[in-house]
Protein backbone atom coordinates (compact mmCIF):
# COMPACT_ATOMS: atom_id res chain seq x y z
CA UNK A 1 0.00 0.00 0.00
CA UNK A 2 1.12 3.54 -0.82
CA UNK A 3 0.20 6.64 1.19
CA UNK A 4 -0.08 10.24 -0.01
CA UNK A 5 -0.54 13.20 2.39
CA UNK A 6 -1.50 16.62 1.03
CA UNK A 7 -0.43 19.87 2.73
CA UNK A 8 -2.36 22.69 0.97
CA UNK A 9 -0.48 25.73 2.32
CA UNK A 10 1.96 27.88 0.32
CA UNK A 11 3.88 31.10 1.00
CA UNK A 12 3.02 32.29 -2.51
CA UNK A 13 1.04 30.94 -5.45
CA UNK A 14 3.25 30.13 -8.42
CA UNK A 15 1.88 31.44 -11.71
CA UNK A 16 1.86 27.95 -13.28
CA UNK A 17 0.48 25.97 -10.33
CA UNK A 18 -2.94 24.28 -10.53
CA UNK A 19 -2.53 22.15 -7.40
CA UNK A 20 -4.94 22.63 -4.50
CA UNK A 21 -3.06 25.18 -2.39
CA UNK A 22 -3.79 28.36 -0.44
CA UNK A 23 -1.76 31.39 0.60
CA UNK A 24 -4.45 32.91 2.85
CA UNK A 25 -5.42 30.10 5.25
CA UNK A 26 -2.37 29.95 7.51
CA UNK A 27 -4.54 30.48 10.62
CA UNK A 28 -6.09 27.06 9.93
CA UNK A 29 -2.83 25.08 9.95
CA UNK A 30 -3.21 23.49 13.40
CA UNK A 31 -6.86 22.61 12.83
CA UNK A 32 -5.97 21.21 9.43
CA UNK A 33 -3.23 18.96 10.81
CA UNK A 34 -5.67 17.61 13.43
CA UNK A 35 -8.18 16.84 10.66
CA UNK A 36 -5.40 15.22 8.62
CA UNK A 37 -4.56 13.03 11.61
CA UNK A 38 -8.22 12.04 11.95
CA UNK A 39 -8.55 11.01 8.31
CA UNK A 40 -5.17 9.25 8.32
CA UNK A 41 -6.17 7.14 11.33
CA UNK A 42 -9.50 6.28 9.68
CA UNK A 43 -7.90 5.32 6.35
CA UNK A 44 -5.12 3.23 7.86
CA UNK A 45 -7.53 1.27 10.06
CA UNK A 46 -9.90 0.79 7.12
CA UNK A 47 -7.39 -0.20 4.44
CA UNK A 48 -4.43 -1.82 6.19
CA UNK A 49 -4.88 -5.48 6.99
CA UNK A 50 -2.96 -7.47 9.57
CA UNK A 51 0.73 -7.74 8.70
CA UNK A 52 0.27 -5.23 5.87
CA UNK A 53 2.76 -2.38 5.66
CA UNK A 54 3.26 0.87 3.79
CA UNK A 55 5.68 0.52 0.90
CA UNK A 56 5.94 4.28 0.41
CA UNK A 57 4.77 7.55 1.97
CA UNK A 58 4.75 10.84 0.07
CA UNK A 59 4.04 14.22 1.71
CA UNK A 60 3.23 16.76 -1.00
CA UNK A 61 1.39 19.98 -1.57
CA UNK A 62 1.21 22.83 -1.51
CA UNK A 63 4.32 23.18 0.55
CA UNK A 64 4.85 20.74 3.45
CA UNK A 65 7.69 22.89 4.82
CA UNK A 66 5.26 25.74 5.60
CA UNK A 67 3.90 23.64 8.50
CA UNK A 68 5.95 23.58 11.71
CA UNK A 69 7.85 20.38 12.30
CA UNK A 70 6.14 19.87 15.69
CA UNK A 71 2.73 19.71 14.00
CA UNK A 72 3.76 16.53 12.17
CA UNK A 73 4.47 14.54 15.36
CA UNK A 74 1.11 12.76 15.62
CA UNK A 75 1.06 12.09 11.87
CA UNK A 76 4.32 10.18 12.08
CA UNK A 77 3.19 8.32 15.19
CA UNK A 78 0.40 6.85 13.09
CA UNK A 79 2.68 6.16 10.11
CA UNK A 80 5.27 4.43 12.30
CA UNK A 81 2.79 1.64 13.13
CA UNK A 82 2.74 0.62 9.48
CA UNK A 83 6.24 1.28 8.17
CA UNK A 84 9.25 -1.01 7.87
CA UNK A 85 12.95 -0.30 7.51
CA UNK A 86 12.42 -0.41 3.73
CA UNK A 87 9.53 2.07 3.56
CA UNK A 88 10.38 5.01 1.31
CA UNK A 89 9.22 8.24 2.96
CA UNK A 90 9.44 11.38 0.82
CA UNK A 91 8.57 14.95 1.63
CA UNK A 92 8.43 17.88 -0.74
CA UNK A 93 9.69 21.25 0.47
CA UNK A 94 10.61 24.69 -0.79
CA UNK A 95 14.05 26.19 -0.23
CA UNK A 96 12.73 29.33 1.51
CA UNK A 97 10.86 27.40 4.23
CA UNK A 98 12.97 24.24 4.59
CA UNK A 99 15.00 25.47 7.54
CA UNK A 100 17.78 23.43 9.10
CA UNK A 101 15.47 22.70 12.05
CA UNK A 102 12.65 21.56 9.75
CA UNK A 103 14.93 19.32 7.69
CA UNK A 104 16.48 17.77 10.81
CA UNK A 105 13.01 17.21 12.27
CA UNK A 106 11.88 15.36 9.16
CA UNK A 107 15.02 13.23 9.24
CA UNK A 108 14.35 12.40 12.90
CA UNK A 109 10.77 11.39 12.04
CA UNK A 110 12.11 8.86 9.54
CA UNK A 111 11.89 10.72 6.22
CA UNK A 112 14.55 9.23 3.93
CA UNK A 113 13.93 11.07 0.66
CA UNK A 114 13.50 14.79 0.08
CA UNK A 115 12.27 16.71 -2.95
CA UNK A 116 13.10 20.39 -3.43
CA UNK A 117 10.82 22.57 -5.54
CA UNK A 118 13.66 24.59 -7.05
CA UNK A 119 12.36 25.01 -10.65
CA UNK A 120 15.38 27.12 -11.68
CA UNK A 121 18.67 28.55 -10.42
CA UNK A 122 18.09 31.70 -12.48
CA UNK A 123 16.79 34.47 -10.19
CA UNK A 124 15.03 36.31 -13.03
CA UNK A 125 13.19 33.15 -14.07
CA UNK A 126 12.24 32.46 -10.46
CA UNK A 127 10.64 35.90 -10.24
CA UNK A 128 8.75 35.29 -13.49
CA UNK A 129 7.39 32.04 -12.03
CA UNK A 130 6.57 33.84 -8.74
CA UNK A 131 8.77 31.54 -6.67
CA UNK A 132 9.47 32.61 -3.09
CA UNK A 133 13.20 31.74 -3.05
CA UNK A 134 16.37 32.66 -4.91
CA UNK A 135 19.19 30.60 -6.33
CA UNK A 136 21.49 31.07 -3.34
CA UNK A 137 18.76 29.90 -0.95
CA UNK A 138 18.08 26.82 -3.05
CA UNK A 139 21.73 25.78 -3.09
CA UNK A 140 22.04 26.33 0.66
CA UNK A 141 18.91 24.27 1.43
CA UNK A 142 20.11 21.35 -0.70
CA UNK A 143 23.53 21.42 0.95
CA UNK A 144 21.90 21.53 4.40
CA UNK A 145 19.82 18.45 3.59
CA UNK A 146 22.92 16.57 2.50
CA UNK A 147 24.87 17.60 5.60
CA UNK A 148 22.04 16.38 7.83
CA UNK A 149 22.26 12.97 6.19
CA UNK A 150 19.71 12.86 3.38
CA UNK A 151 21.28 10.78 0.61
CA UNK A 152 18.24 10.68 -1.68
CA UNK A 153 17.57 14.22 -2.89
CA UNK A 154 15.38 15.28 -5.80
CA UNK A 155 15.40 18.65 -7.54
CA UNK A 156 12.41 19.89 -9.58
CA UNK A 157 13.17 21.94 -12.69
CA UNK A 158 10.70 23.59 -15.09
CA UNK A 159 11.63 24.19 -18.73
CA UNK A 160 9.88 25.53 -21.79
CA UNK A 161 9.34 28.95 -20.21
CA UNK A 162 9.62 32.14 -22.30
CA UNK A 163 13.32 33.05 -22.45
CA UNK A 164 14.55 29.48 -21.95
CA UNK A 165 17.25 28.15 -24.24
CA UNK A 166 19.32 25.00 -24.10
CA UNK A 167 22.28 27.05 -22.82
CA UNK A 168 20.28 28.63 -19.99
CA UNK A 169 18.84 25.26 -18.97
CA UNK A 170 22.28 23.70 -19.25
CA UNK A 171 23.39 26.18 -16.57
CA UNK A 172 20.60 24.93 -14.31
CA UNK A 173 21.58 21.31 -14.81
CA UNK A 174 25.29 22.06 -14.38
CA UNK A 175 24.44 23.57 -11.00
CA UNK A 176 22.56 20.37 -10.11
CA UNK A 177 25.54 18.25 -11.16
CA UNK A 178 27.69 20.20 -8.70
CA UNK A 179 25.31 19.44 -5.82
CA UNK A 180 24.55 16.20 -3.89
CA UNK A 181 21.46 15.45 -6.00
CA UNK A 182 20.71 12.00 -7.40
CA UNK A 183 17.24 12.55 -8.87
CA UNK A 184 15.85 15.21 -11.21
CA UNK A 185 12.23 15.89 -12.11
CA UNK A 186 12.30 18.07 -15.23
CA UNK A 187 8.84 19.26 -16.22
CA UNK A 188 7.83 21.02 -19.39
CA UNK A 189 5.67 24.03 -18.54
CA UNK A 190 1.95 23.43 -19.00
CA UNK A 191 -0.66 26.20 -19.06
CA UNK A 192 -3.43 24.99 -16.75
CA UNK A 193 -6.85 26.52 -16.30
CA UNK A 194 -7.16 28.60 -13.15
CA UNK A 195 -3.51 29.69 -13.13
CA UNK A 196 -2.12 33.15 -13.90
CA UNK A 197 -0.27 31.74 -16.92
CA UNK A 198 -3.36 30.10 -18.45
CA UNK A 199 -4.22 32.87 -20.91
CA UNK A 200 -0.61 33.81 -21.63
CA UNK A 201 0.32 31.48 -24.47
CA UNK A 202 3.46 33.53 -25.15
CA UNK A 203 4.94 32.35 -21.81
CA UNK A 204 5.28 28.77 -23.06
CA UNK A 205 7.82 27.46 -25.54
CA UNK A 206 6.70 24.44 -27.58
CA UNK A 207 10.01 22.98 -28.68
CA UNK A 208 10.26 19.20 -28.89
CA UNK A 209 13.88 19.49 -29.98
CA UNK A 210 14.66 21.28 -26.70
CA UNK A 211 13.22 18.33 -24.76
CA UNK A 212 15.42 15.88 -26.65
CA UNK A 213 18.51 18.03 -26.03
CA UNK A 214 17.74 18.13 -22.30
CA UNK A 215 17.15 14.37 -22.13
CA UNK A 216 20.42 13.66 -23.96
CA UNK A 217 22.38 16.08 -21.78
CA UNK A 218 21.09 14.50 -18.58
CA UNK A 219 21.90 11.03 -19.92
CA UNK A 220 25.44 12.15 -20.83
CA UNK A 221 25.89 13.32 -17.25
CA UNK A 222 24.77 10.13 -15.54
CA UNK A 223 21.02 10.69 -15.11
CA UNK A 224 18.96 7.99 -16.79
CA UNK A 225 15.40 8.73 -17.88
CA UNK A 226 12.88 6.28 -16.43
CA UNK A 227 9.73 8.37 -16.98
CA UNK A 228 8.89 11.25 -19.28
CA UNK A 229 9.87 13.82 -16.61
CA UNK A 230 12.04 11.80 -14.19
CA UNK A 231 15.74 11.00 -14.19
CA UNK A 232 17.92 9.21 -11.64
CA UNK A 233 21.58 8.34 -11.17
CA UNK A 234 20.87 4.70 -10.26
CA UNK A 235 17.91 2.31 -10.09
CA UNK A 236 17.88 2.73 -6.30
CA UNK A 237 17.50 6.50 -6.72
CA UNK A 238 14.21 6.18 -8.61
CA UNK A 239 10.99 7.20 -6.84
CA UNK A 240 9.34 4.02 -5.58
CA UNK A 241 6.21 6.01 -4.78
CA UNK A 242 5.75 7.26 -8.33
CA UNK A 243 6.42 3.79 -9.70
CA UNK A 244 3.60 2.54 -7.49
CA UNK A 245 1.19 4.92 -9.21
CA UNK A 246 2.40 3.88 -12.65
CA UNK A 247 1.95 0.20 -11.75
CA UNK A 248 -1.60 0.96 -10.61
CA UNK A 249 -0.96 -0.13 -7.02
CA UNK A 250 -3.48 0.76 -4.30
CA UNK A 251 -2.83 4.09 -2.63
CA UNK A 252 -4.41 5.97 0.26
CA UNK A 253 -4.97 9.70 -0.24
CA UNK A 254 -5.21 11.92 2.83
CA UNK A 255 -5.83 15.68 2.91
CA UNK A 256 -7.77 18.45 1.18
CA UNK A 257 -7.27 17.88 -2.52
CA UNK A 258 -5.64 14.47 -2.19
CA UNK A 259 -6.75 11.48 -4.26
CA UNK A 260 -6.85 7.87 -3.15
CA UNK A 261 -7.53 4.67 -5.09
CA UNK A 262 -8.09 1.31 -3.41
CA UNK A 263 -9.48 -1.78 -5.15
CA UNK A 264 -10.67 0.19 -8.20
CA UNK A 265 -12.47 2.79 -6.08
CA UNK A 266 -11.03 6.28 -6.47
CA UNK A 267 -11.97 8.85 -3.85
CA UNK A 268 -11.57 12.61 -3.51
CA UNK A 269 -11.64 14.35 -0.09
CA UNK A 270 -13.00 17.92 0.07
CA UNK A 271 -10.67 20.46 -1.58
CA UNK A 272 -11.84 23.44 0.48
CA UNK A 273 -9.86 23.51 3.72
CA UNK A 274 -12.77 24.63 5.91
CA UNK A 275 -15.02 21.83 4.63
CA UNK A 276 -12.23 19.31 4.98
CA UNK A 277 -11.59 20.33 8.59
CA UNK A 278 -15.28 19.98 9.47
CA UNK A 279 -15.47 16.46 8.00
CA UNK A 280 -12.14 15.00 6.85
CA UNK A 281 -13.57 11.54 6.19
CA UNK A 282 -16.17 12.74 3.67
CA UNK A 283 -15.32 12.39 -0.01
CA UNK A 284 -16.63 11.82 -3.51
CA UNK A 285 -16.35 8.31 -4.95
CA UNK A 286 -15.53 7.12 -8.46
CA UNK A 287 -15.77 3.43 -9.40
CA UNK A 288 -13.28 2.34 -12.04
CA UNK A 289 -14.26 -0.30 -14.59
CA UNK A 290 -11.88 -2.97 -15.83
CA UNK A 291 -11.62 -0.97 -19.05
CA UNK A 292 -10.67 2.18 -17.09
CA UNK A 293 -7.84 0.28 -15.40
CA UNK A 294 -6.54 -1.10 -18.71
CA UNK A 295 -6.55 2.37 -20.27
CA UNK A 296 -4.62 3.82 -17.33
CA UNK A 297 -2.10 0.95 -17.33
CA UNK A 298 -1.39 1.53 -21.03
CA UNK A 299 -1.19 5.33 -20.73
CA UNK A 300 1.06 5.21 -17.66
CA UNK A 301 3.11 2.24 -18.85
CA UNK A 302 4.06 4.01 -22.07
CA UNK A 303 5.20 7.10 -20.15
CA UNK A 304 7.77 5.20 -18.09
CA UNK A 305 10.18 2.28 -18.10
CA UNK A 306 7.58 0.08 -16.38
CA UNK A 307 5.69 -0.69 -19.59
CA UNK A 308 2.60 -2.92 -19.52
CA UNK A 309 1.70 -6.57 -20.14
CA UNK A 310 0.34 -7.23 -23.62
CA UNK A 311 -2.17 -9.74 -22.26
CA UNK A 312 -4.34 -6.99 -20.75
CA UNK A 313 -5.30 -5.97 -24.31
CA UNK A 314 -7.99 -7.36 -26.60
CA UNK A 315 -7.13 -9.01 -29.92
CA UNK A 316 -7.56 -5.84 -31.98
CA UNK A 317 -5.33 -3.85 -29.62
CA UNK A 318 -2.68 -6.58 -29.72
CA UNK A 319 -2.60 -6.32 -33.53
CA UNK A 320 -1.93 -2.57 -33.23
CA UNK A 321 0.84 -3.18 -30.70
CA UNK A 322 2.50 -5.74 -32.98
CA UNK A 323 2.30 -3.19 -35.81
CA UNK A 324 4.13 -0.66 -33.62
CA UNK A 325 6.73 -3.29 -32.70
CA UNK A 326 7.33 -4.05 -36.40
CA UNK A 327 7.77 -0.31 -37.01
CA UNK A 328 10.29 -0.18 -34.14
CA UNK A 329 8.16 2.16 -32.01
CA UNK A 330 7.72 -0.35 -29.19
CA UNK A 331 9.72 -3.25 -27.76
CA UNK A 332 8.34 -6.56 -26.46
CA UNK A 333 10.12 -8.69 -23.88
CA UNK A 334 8.52 -11.57 -21.97
CA UNK A 335 5.04 -10.33 -22.96
CA UNK A 336 5.80 -6.87 -21.57
CA UNK A 337 5.56 -3.85 -23.87
CA UNK A 338 8.09 -1.03 -23.51
CA UNK A 339 8.18 2.40 -25.12
CA UNK A 340 11.41 3.63 -26.72
CA UNK A 341 10.40 7.30 -26.75
CA UNK A 342 8.37 8.62 -23.80
CA UNK A 343 7.52 11.85 -25.65
CA UNK A 344 5.38 9.76 -28.02
CA UNK A 345 3.51 8.04 -25.16
CA UNK A 346 0.15 9.78 -25.59
CA UNK A 347 0.20 9.39 -29.37
CA UNK A 348 1.01 5.66 -29.14
CA UNK A 349 -1.59 5.06 -26.43
CA UNK A 350 -4.27 6.79 -28.51
CA UNK A 351 -3.44 4.57 -31.50
CA UNK A 352 -3.61 1.38 -29.42
CA UNK A 353 -6.77 2.22 -27.49
CA UNK A 354 -8.96 4.01 -30.05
Amino acid sequence: MLLYLHIPFCDSKCHYCAFNSYTDRFHLKKEYMKALEKQLKFELEKNMGENQFLQTVFIGGGTPSTVKIEDYENIFKLINKYKTKDTEITTECNPNSASLKWLQGMKDYGVNRISFGVQSFDDNKLKKLNRAHNSKGAISAIQNASCIGFNRINCDIIYGVEGDSFDSLKDDFDTIFSLPINHISAYSLTLEEGTKFFNKSEIKIDDEELSYKIFNYLEENGFSQYEISNFSKTKDDESKHNFGYWQHKNYIGVGAGAVGCVNKVRYYPNKLIEKYISNPCEYEIEHLSDEDVIIEKVLLGLRCSNGFNINILDDNQKIKVKDLIENQKLIIKDDNIYNKNFLLADELALYILE
